[in-house]
């Protein structure tokens, strides 16, 4: 059976760190959405990703939780430093090893509904890759990968060279507040949202930080808001807590409002652990109907 949602990208090795801790995590896209669906109808799910020979255990791991992964191999796993300061919106990079990248020829058998591109660095996907998903499903997309250039073990923020091509072919865009400004030009999430759906995206969703997130489809904007949360400790994972929730909600037919409050609500449980979510649906729910 061809799943709801397939989620596409690397699986990392991440050493975090923080103000108050040091730790060696894996992570990446494809980590932090398979864990965050794990407590869902992950049935609907299914993983692709890629990692090095010596890096199966995450893999492993997931599978164990019953969850399909399939696995492109890599001479090597993507190996990134995160560094956080005080303020967790604000992290630096390190990639000390890099990954193949995904080609058109070891995703040609890809089959699902919804295709989510968990893009690390610029070069994971092409815009092949993208046109040929695009004619099996709905295309959804982290921007943050196509604005990272790796240039010996430092990354770079960059603009994405092929943005206006690209969002012919996705359906669904996601971007932070820095990485809406350096993809349009403005620090206006109105106006960067019309400008991303103007190239041809269906469904911009703008992660705010502490004042939640902004949708745009259908030509209407939607406000969400940030859940409040007893305790910060970890926000590593949270932008891709935020598409497997909005996702998962989506594909189940839910409408702009319904899958957004549902993704900041995840990302709210997530905060408060250091990891992947790990919460059920019934837990998302409870802190939705704790703020209504």
């Amino acid at each position: 059976m061809k799943p709801q949602i397939c989620c596409i990208g690397h699986i990392t090795l991440d050493k975090i760190i923080t103000p108050s801790m040091e730790a060696y995590l894996p992570g990446g896209t494809a980590f932090y959405f398979a864990h965050a669906l794990a407590g869902m109808d992950h049935k609907a799910f299914k993983l692709l990703t890629s990692v090095g020979p010596d890096e199966m255990k995450p893999v492993e791991d997931i599978r164990d939780k019953g969850i399909e992964v399939e696995v492109i191999p890599s001479r090597k796993s993507v190996f990134f430093e995160n560094k956080y300061g005080e303020n967790l919106n604000d992290r630096t990079q390190r990639v000390l090893a890099k990954a193949d990248p995904f080609t058109v020829d070891n995703l040609k058998d890809a089959e699902a509904e919804i295709f989510h591109l968990g893009t690390l660095l610029a070069d994971d996907f092409s815009l092949d890759a993208i046109k040929l998903l695009s004619q099996k499903g709905t295309v959804s997309v982290d921007a943050q990968g196509y604005l990272r250039e790796v240039r010996g073990e430092q990354v770079y923020a960059i603009d994405w060279a092929d943005k206006e091509e690209a969002l012919k072919y996705i359906d669904i865009l996601k971007a932070n507040e820095k990485e809406m400004e350096t993809l349009t030009g403005t620090s206006d999430p109105v106006e960067a949202a019309k400008i991303l759906a103007g190239w041809g995206c269906k469904e911009v969703l703008l992660t705010l930080g502490d004042h939640g997130s902004l949708i745009y489809a259908d030509g209407n904007f939607y406000d969400i808001p940030a859940f409040p949360t007893p305790r910060v400790v970890d926000a590593t994972g949270c932008g891709d807590t935020y598409m497997a929730g909005y996702l998962f909600r989506r594909a189940k037919g839910a409408d702009y409002i319904d899958a957004g409050k549902f993704a900041a609500a995840m990302c709210t449980l997530k905060l408060a652990n250091t990891g992947p979510f790990n919460g059920t649906e019934e837990d998302v729910v409870a802190v939705i109907k704790a703020h209504s």
